[in-house]
């Protein structure tokens, strides 16, 4: 084994026993404008690497099964804050200050970095772990957004969260803003908080209060997503998981929540969908599932944002079928990349051959929180956000990856916009 590789280049020998057990090996697919790709490839270089994902991972599923059972834990240490809502409700965040950032010793001007967790999760799950370990060594304030009733605290009133409401977000993001006015900050949502963030980021557009976004993971059509997870298989290893974590926290609340749902029916849902058409659904209002569902995914409401946003997406993610991917529609944007792999499952992106280090989604994270904080007029005029700058023009950008190209020329074909298709 070769000595003195750098860690970024020293995943080249994993690449033919990738191949051997027929591992996609190659560049992700990179959608976006012609500036925004050359501003990622200059700043956030990783995604102009080849991905090599680890070689006895050979799916997607085993891939989110070996990251949730072997990753790492990096330490950290959180000051914990819990803020009233509206409603009269609570919601816990978990901040790590960095006092001792050597970059930005004025915590004033700080830049901060808002990481929204997945459905169950909270501010402990090792990809946040990682991504406040990222954060904070580049000197940036992190602060972890709690959904209601999952960081510890108690439900003060019947309300818990869904993907589609931003309502707790928009109070959180003022409340950051409100102790730094002059610190920006960048929203980073996994999976469920992906889909937050991005619903967020649509409705308040030039309002939003933050400089970009960065999404890992997001389940684009909630609908597709959800009759992936009832595959049987995927139901098994999945969905019946995250299930029982959904009914455990009713458990828990069941005294306040016996105020607006029959508890012990959503207790008997045996799926993510039963769940939601049991309790989130009747909670915030929807008719149905369905229709709470169709509000929730994100895709068709990418073009009302205003920000910079990246958004990074396996094809073998058990949780987002890859025919769902905006790529027809974010290839009409000037803010908005998707950065698609062949494999890397779901919250996973697993690389080497012990993958329990530095992930692919995790140095994607910390170059681009990076790019943002440290070059934000660049970035501003890359995606035309610059009002003395026009709107740059949009091209597609692949790689000669078949399973993937497959997926950005289905769509592209079913668009009127004018593209280019580069072939490496």
């Amino acid at each position: 084994f070769p000595e003195n590789i750098p860690v970024n280049e020293g995943r080249w020998w994993t690449s033919p026993l990738s191949q051997l057990m027929g591992l996609v090996v190659g560049t992700p697919a990179l959608i976006c404008s012609e500036a925004f790709s050359v501003f990622l490839k200059k700043h956030c270089p990783v995604v102009a690497e080849r991905f090599c994902p680890t070689p006895w991972c050979w799916g997607g599923r085993l891939q989110t099964l070996v990251c949730a059972l072997l990753k790492s834990r990096p330490p950290v240490s959180y000051r914990n804050e819990l803020i009233r809502t509206t409603d009269g409700g609570q919601i816990s965040l978990d901040w790590v200050d960095n006092h001792t950032s050597e970059t930005y010793p004025d915590s004033g001007v700080r830049p901060t970095v808002l990481i929204l967790p997945g459905l169950t999760g909270n501010s402990q799950q090792p990809y946040v772990l990682h991504a406040v370990s990222q954060a904070t060594r580049r000197g940036y304030r992190c602060v972890v957004f709690n959904n209601r009733g999952v960081g510890g605290e108690e439900l003060l009133t019947p309300v818990t969260y869904c993907a589609a409401n931003t309502a707790d977000l928009e109070q959180v993001v003022q409340h950051v803003k409100g102790l730094y006015p002059q610190a920006p900050v960048l929203g980073a949502g996994v999976s469920l908080g992906g889909m937050i963030l991005l619903n967020y980021l649509a409705r308040k557009r030039t309002e939003s209060g933050m400089v970009a976004g960065i999404t890992i993971s997001v389940a684009w059509d909630a609908l597709k997503s959800s009759d992936s997870m009832e595959e049987p298989l995927n139901w098994l290893l999945f969905n019946k998981h995250l299930t029982n974590g959904l009914r455990q926290k009713v458990t828990r609340h069941r005294k306040i929540l016996e105020k607006v749902v029959d508890v012990d029916y959503v207790l008997k849902a045996r799926t993510i969908r039963e769940f939601d058409e049991r309790f989130t659904s009747h909670v915030f209002g929807y008719k149905s599932c369905v229709d709470y569902y169709r509000d929730a995914s994100p895709a068709k409401k990418l073009p009302h944002t205003a920000v910079p946003i990246l958004c990074l997406n396996a094809a073998d993610d058990p949780f987002s079928p890859q025919s769902t991917f905006p790529v027809s529609i974010v290839q009409t944007l000037p803010n908005v990349a998707l950065l698609l792999t062949a494999h890397g499952g779901h919250i996973a992106f697993l690389q080497g051959l012990f993958p329990r280090g530095e992930s692919y989604m995790e140095r994607l994270f910390g170059q681009f929180v990076q790019a943002v904080f440290e070059h934000p007029k660049d970035i501003e005029r890359a995606c035309g956000i610059a009002k003395d700058d026009p709107t740059p023009s949009v091209t597609i950008l692949t790689t000669p990856n078949p399973r993937l190209d497959s997926v950005v020329v289905w769509n592209t074909k079913r668009s009127e916009a004018a593209f280019t298709l580069w072939k490496k």
